[in-house]
């Protein structure tokens, strides 16, 4: 195929309809041309018909084009198609069918056709793409290896998204087709996913049962950060300039609100005690059930890193990766700076999860004494390790001054819970119980929101909103219950 021999043609069309029918004439109309056989300049317009170069696959692929003022407009546009395939043709089958999808390409994104020489410098370079289409597999797989500015725990969520879910289900589509029901489909798969796993778990079947174990349902919460990914990655699209609409944003989903703190109530850790079920996925220790916890852990090599979760309300990486220089015991107060992050069972120091995490703690009295004591303790194993002592200037540490792995805390952490028969929590909830210390205390949902290092306080009183009332109720009963009562001398008359 050259340009002497490329296929196109350009005829005018209107649409007139046929009486009756209301069939549009198109081509036929009567009224396009004069009855000396010249075209009307007012009435109709100009298309062209191209035959683009086979596809790889080998199969055609005509296109047409409509709306052109003029029969010179549209026959230029053939030109510089006719351009482009000689192009094509003077350097084989493989580009020839490249420089297809590269004119298909414009034609459905509007853009303007590049010269011949602007795309044969592309091709001396080593570029054969020619600015085609990516699928949304590709596009994906390119915005995760070059994005920049990008805590590495994120880096791992979102590939893990793309991996699973998103390049399986969508990655084979254009990223210019992708539409909002293609992407609807994907959570309709994960939704059937859910049921069948919900239903072997119930099945009478051992066989059945133990072919789901250790699978775990998709959660509302979950799809929703399956959409944000794919969201993100779609914008940069958006910025890049490959697509125009964001489908990702309009696709409809349970809203995937946190679940709201609810305190273990001794109707609660009845209920648990007789059915297994917990009542929320976040569940938050009283004030005595939390001072049961630190009881049984006293004495444990982590404790101080459990009493600062729990009296300061610390993220887990906060507390493992703080070190003694942000520790100002004269003046009772911990600069938050740093935080011991895990990818997979990889551990890295980063900074805090968000702008608001980086913070002041004050210190109470309580608080301030432990550290004393573990930094004293800590001065006790470095003597110990001797030579084999790794200093890291971290508050907790290994026997021999390494990083503690966050999962180790994790798990001591379940074993001193169950040891004292306490209603179970993760220790994610310890964190929670230092807000609820305080709540009972009577502080403002602003200084709550502060010491645990919200983003905002919307976030603080989603999550607090049902402990609170609970908080009050129980501090009333505990104030009237101080009140001597003579029951008999109070009992109604009814008389």
């Amino acid at each position: 195929m050259t340009k002497r021999t490329f296929k196109g043609s350009t005829y005018k069309r209107c649409t007139c309809t046929q009486p009756g029918t209301k069939k549009q004439l198109g081509s036929q109309c009567p009224k396009l041309k004069r009855a000396n056989g010249m075209w009307r300049s007012n009435h109709g317009t100009w298309s062209y018909q191209a035959e683009l170069p086979k596809r790889h696959d080998k199969t055609r692929r005509t296109r047409r084009r409509h709306g052109f003022a003029s029969q010179t407009d549209a026959q230029n546009q053939l030109d510089k198609i006719a351009d482009l395939v000689e192009l094509g043709e003077r350097r084989g089958d493989t580009t020839l069918a490249t420089i297809g999808d590269l004119i298909d390409n414009r034609l459905r994104t509007g853009e303007p056709f590049p010269t011949p020489e602007e795309v044969a410098k592309q091709l001396d370079a080593g570029n054969t793409s020619l600015g085609a289409m990516p699928t949304v597999g590709e596009w994906l797989t390119s915005w995760i290896t070059t994005r920049k500015k990008i805590r590495e725990g994120t880096r791992i969520a979102y590939q893990f998204h793309i991996t699973n879910w998103l390049t399986p289900h969508l990655g084979h589509y254009p990223l210019d087709a992708l539409t909002v029901d293609h992407i609807s489909r994907m959570f309709d798969a994960m939704d059937e996913r859910n049921d069948t796993i919900t239903a072997a778990r119930n099945s009478d079947d051992p066989e059945i049962r133990k072919g789901v174990r250790g699978l775990r349902i998709i959660g509302a919460a979950t799809m929703q950060r399956y959409r944000a990914t794919l969201r993100t990655a779609l914008n940069a699209a958006i910025r890049a300039q490959k697509i125009t609409f964001n489908p990702a944003t309009y696709v409809e989903l349970p809203s995937g609100r946190r679940p709201k703190a609810l305190l273990w109530t001794p109707d609660r850790v009845e209920r648990w005690q007789r059915t297994g079920e917990k009542p929320s996925r976040v569940m938050v220790w009283t004030p005595e059930q939390t001072g049961t916890f630190l009881d049984h852990a006293e004495g444990h090599p982590y404790y101080a890193l459990f009493h600062l979760i729990a009296y300061r309300g610390l993220r887990r990486g906060e507390a493992c990766g703080l070190p003694w220089w942000n520790i100002d015991l004269p003046n009772r107060s911990i600069t938050i700076s740093t935080s011991l992050v895990q990818l997979g069972w990889r551990t890295e120091f980063g900074e805090p999860k968000s702008d608001a995490s980086g913070r002041i703690v004050a210190l109470d009295e309580a608080s301030t004494l432990v550290l004393r004591r573990q930094k004293k303790h800590q001065k006790q194993l470095r003597a110990a390790a001797g030579d084999a002592w790794v200093e890291h200037e971290l508050v907790c540490t290994e026997a021999d001054g390494s990083p503690l792995h966050p999962a180790k805390l994790t798990d001591a952490f379940h074993v001193i819970a169950d040891a004292a028969e306490l209603p179970p929590v993760r220790l994610h909830d310890l964190r929670h119980g230092a807000a609820t210390l305080m709540l009972a205390a009577g502080a403002d949902l602003k200084v709550v929101q502060e010491l645990l290092g919200h983003s905002t306080i919307a976030i603080t009183a989603d999550t607090y909103t049902h402990v609170l009332p609970e908080l009050a109720r129980e501090t009333a009963e505990a104030a009237a219950s101080i009140v001597p009562r003579n029951q008999r001398r109070n009992r109604p008359n009814v008389a």
